[in-house]
Formats: structure tokens, sequence, C-alpha cells
């Protein structure tokens, strides 16, 4: 994916909301895969958030190296090696961070977070074969492709694994979720394992209950009727993917009053209720910075644009 790339682009005419396709084509081994262009989030200035930028660079950094932050912000505060991180006691990291907030002139009830790299987990090179065919799947059940992307950018299915609560397959499905979506999941079989199936269960699960329920704990919220294309309302929706319509519900039903847009999504990115934590928050933030990353591959050697057509975004 280093070589030289040609880039198919599906070029509309100027919209706040207008999602792109290009094709990603690599001269060196003669493939083309086709991923969503993330403009919009340069657009709507997603890519400035401090968030968006230390995800970034969690993303593309070695886990030999962690970074010293902020919780509730993502400050960057320093780095330092992960041998040394670990090699002490609680009680030395206990003081380290506290030197640290004393150095900052932090809040002494500031959370520090010591944060290693994950570019051995992050994939995104990997994972764009199995966007593309994402995609059409996506698109053949009538559901936006832009979360197929996102979904399988966090998730790196170039590493399936089992997640610390049982999910498990590209789309993280867990067994309950998936069997209710039409997955056989038992002691011999596993289709979450399966791509194609695995897609398609996740995409009937945004279509089902997950944009549903977003549309509905909106309007509950504050009488917002989204469109459904704007990027914060897809950012929400990941999140209800993420941590269930419940915690999200809960979670906003805390708001002093009614916000939406990107003021909404960075407010829940630091607040939390029942499962709606640390992971939660962190969702949709390391979704906008795999958005970008991908970016960074695919423009790295643009040599053309040309038009290519979504069935998904003409008939919508």
């Amino acid at each position: 994916m280093r070589a030289t790339l040609t880039l198919i682009g599906f070029l509309l005419s100027f919209s706040f909301h207008a999602q792109h396709l290009i094709d990603v084509y690599c001269s060196e081994d003669s493939c083309s895969h086709t991923v969503i262009d993330p403009e919009v989030l340069m657009v709507e200035r997603w890519d400035t958030l401090a968030q968006s930028k230390f995800w970034k660079l969690v993303i593309g950094m070695t886990s030999d190296s962690c970074i010293v932050n902020v919780a509730h912000n993502r400050k960057i505060l320093g780095y330092v090696h992960k041998d040394d991180w670990f090699c002490q006691t609680e009680n030395e990291k206990k003081s380290y961070k506290d030197s640290v907030i004393y150095y900052n002139c932090l809040d002494s009830n500031t959370r520090i977070y010591i944060t290693s790299g994950k570019k051995d987990f992050y994939l995104i090179e990997e994972v764009i074969p199995s966007i593309s065919m994402a995609i059409d799947i996506f698109e053949e059940n009538h559901v936006d492709p832009w979360y197929a992307q996102s979904i399988l950018l966090i998730e790196s299915p170039a590493k399936i694994s089992y997640s610390n609560a049982g999910a498990y397959g590209p789309f993280q499905l867990m067994k309950k979720v998936a069997r209710k979506m039409g997955l056989t999941v038992n002691k011999t079989v596993d289709e979450r394992k399966n791509f194609d199936k695995s897609a398609y269960a996740a995409s009937q699960l945004l279509k089902t209950i997950c944009i549903p329920h977003a549309y509905r704990i909106l309007c509950d919220l504050g009488d917002f009727e989204p469109t459904g294309d704007e990027l914060w309302f897809k950012l929400f929706v990941l999140h209800i993917y993420h941590a269930g319509a419940y915690n999200v519900e809960k979670l906003v039903a805390q708001l002093d009053e009614p916000i939406d847009g990107m003021e909404l999504i960075k407010w829940m990115w630091t607040h939390e209720y029942g499962n709606f934590k640390n992971a939660s928050q962190n969702y949709s933030q390391i979704a906008i910075a795999a958005m970008l990353t991908l970016q960074d591959i695919v423009l790295e050697d643009c040599d053309y644009i040309f038009r290519c057509e979504s069935n998904y975004y003409l008939e919508n």
C-alpha cells in the first residue's frame, strides 16, 4: 500500500455533509479497493480537536513508547518508555503521576493516563481490503457504508480476537446480539468470524436498533431531528453500537440543557454513566483518528482522481 496510489474519487458538488467514495489503486500489486473519503472531518474541523490528534498519534506510535496525558482532554504532557513505566511498583507509578501533576500546576484530583502506542494493533493498511468488501454489503442492505468503514478501522479485523466483554469477529459482535441478527453462535459454530455474515449482521444491528434508537434518544433529549447524514449523528450512533442504547440514553440524560452537534459528542467524551466509561468515550475519538490516518495512507502518493459512483449515496 506504500506503493504509488491512484485514487478514483466520486466528486460531488460541494455539500456540508457530502460523502465521497474513492477507489484506491496500488500499482505494485495492480489491485483497487473502495473506501470513503474522510474529507468532511476536515471540513467540520474534527481533525483539530485534541482528542483526535492524540489518538492519531497513538495509532501511529509503536507499543514501546507511552504518552503521558490528561484523562479528560487528552492533553499531552510528555513521553515515557514502556519498560521504564511498567518496571515501577504501583507506589512509584503514583508518585510519578503526582510529580507530573505538580510540575504542570494541575489540580490534585486530575487523572493522568499513561497510554502506550498501538501501531501494532491498528493495522490500517491491512484493513483497507475489508473496508471495500463491507461497503458493498452495507450498501446492499441500505445502510450507510460510512459505519462499515468506521467500525472496521476501530476494531481492526486484521487481528481478530475476543474482547474482554466477549465480543468477537471483524465487527466485534456479542453472542446475544449476533444471534438476534441471525447468526449461528454455539459451541461448534461461530459465524461472527465469517466476514460477510458478520458484516450483514452489523448492518442489521445499525439499521434496526442503533440508528432508530439514536433518533429516539435525540428527539427525547431536545426535540432534535437530524437527517442522519450529519457526522456528529453518525458518531453518536457509533457510541450506541459500542455501549448500547440504554447507557447512551442515561448518559445524555445528565446534561444540564439539551445540546447537539459537535458539542454533544465532545461532552460525551468527558462524562460517564454505567458501562459508558473510558472505552466508550474513546470509541468515536478513535474512529476519527483512524479515518484521518487512512486518509494519510491513501493520499501519500495520489496520482489521479476520477468519478466513482455509490448506490447508497445516489439514492440518499
